[in-house]
């Protein structure tokens, strides 16, 4: 624990991740040790029991399938000798799915602003995620613009103000209905004038269905792109983890219409599904870059595998 100025014990990262997952863990970990209790030897027919957990924490058949087949040519050679091997197999190889995704963001030219454009469908928790991102920029010593490009819905611009005054960023907007690549053209301008380090884009989030958007998401990508040559440098798609699989359609086709080139999963800490994680790299292909696990705004974590995947399979207080 961190002492912050109050004397209140501020949750360090791990202690963070570690509850964040708490209900993942009692869905695999904990599942895993019932199953294997019953059991002198780790065969085939245990490790059948074993795909119905795996898919139960949301890996995924595919990523389920992968894993079982190398545990299986284990199994077969007798090379499993108990529960803590078989969990240290799984985690290896959950930590070589989020390794392998490749790194799809550019870096600014020197002098210019970072652009992140978000986007995600209504609900996901797409503009708070911005305030938090916001936040933990301004934290690391940046300056940072927000721009109000959802100019589909009045509630979103104002729900954007919110979270500029409580992190103190400005935010640059149009009136209701207006043009989203003209705000993001002046938000631009604004941050290479004020020589601004970030500049973080809300996008509409209309049903994923729908053409207009994906175009109305080309046309803001090429307005990025002539105002700063490499923007947007990253574009971060907002997934809530409770939805689990089914948001991996949409996922699919926000990647192909707007080249996602990283994920924010969203309300880990409500969910025992949050092996979706793991099927979002192994599926995808993209990076998850931050999880939110709390409704603070400093409840937005940097993603990393080895703490992840560590607090899939540690009890609370076990060291990270």
């Amino acid at each position: 624990m961190i002492q912050t100025l109050f004397g209140t014990p501020e949750p360090t990262f791990a202690e963070k991740m570690k509850k964040a997952v708490t209900r993942t863990r009692e869905n695999l970990s904990e599942r895993i040790d019932e199953v294997m209790a019953f059991t002198k030897e780790i065969d085939r027919s245990t490790l059948d029991d074993l795909e119905a957990i795996l898919i139960g924490a949301d890996l995924g058949t595919s990523t389920t399938d992968e894993i079982l087949s190398k545990l299986r040519e284990r199994a077969d050679r007798k090379q499993i000798k108990n529960t803590g091997e078989l969990k240290g197999l799984i985690k290896e190889q959950l930590l070589e799915i989020l390794k392998s995704t490749p790194q799809k963001s550019e870096k600014p030219l020197k002098g210019e602003p970072e652009v992140v454009m978000v986007v995600g469908v209504n609900g996901t928790g797409k503009t708070t995620t911005i305030g938090k991102l916001a936040h933990a920029l301004r934290s690391d010593g940046k300056t940072v613009l927000l721009c109000a490009a959802d100019t589909f819905r009045a509630a979103a611009i104002e729900q954007l103000e919110i979270w500029g005054s409580r992190t103190g960023v400005e935010v640059i907007k149009t009136k209701p209905g207006g043009d989203p690549a003209a705000v993001l053209f002046d938000a631009l301008n604004a941050a290479k004038a004020r020589h601004t380090d970030s500049v973080i884009v809300d996008t509409a989030g209309r049903l994923h269905t729908k053409a207009n958007l994906m175009t109305e998401l080309e046309k803001m990508k090429r307005t990025a792109h002539r105002v700063i040559p490499g923007a947007p440098h990253e574009v971060l798609l907002v997934m809530d983890a409770t939805t689990g699989q089914n948001g991996l359609q949409q996922a699919r086709l926000f990647t192909e219409s707007a080249g996602v080139t990283g994920i924010v999963l969203t309300k880990l800490d409500g969910t025992a599904k949050g092996g979706v994680v793991v099927a979002i790299s192994r599926e995808l292909g993209l990076p998850v870059r931050y999880v939110g696990v709390g409704e603070k705004a400093n409840d937005l974590l940097p993603f990393n595998p080895e703490s992840f995947v560590a607090s899939m399979f540690e009890t609370e207080g076990a060291a990270a």
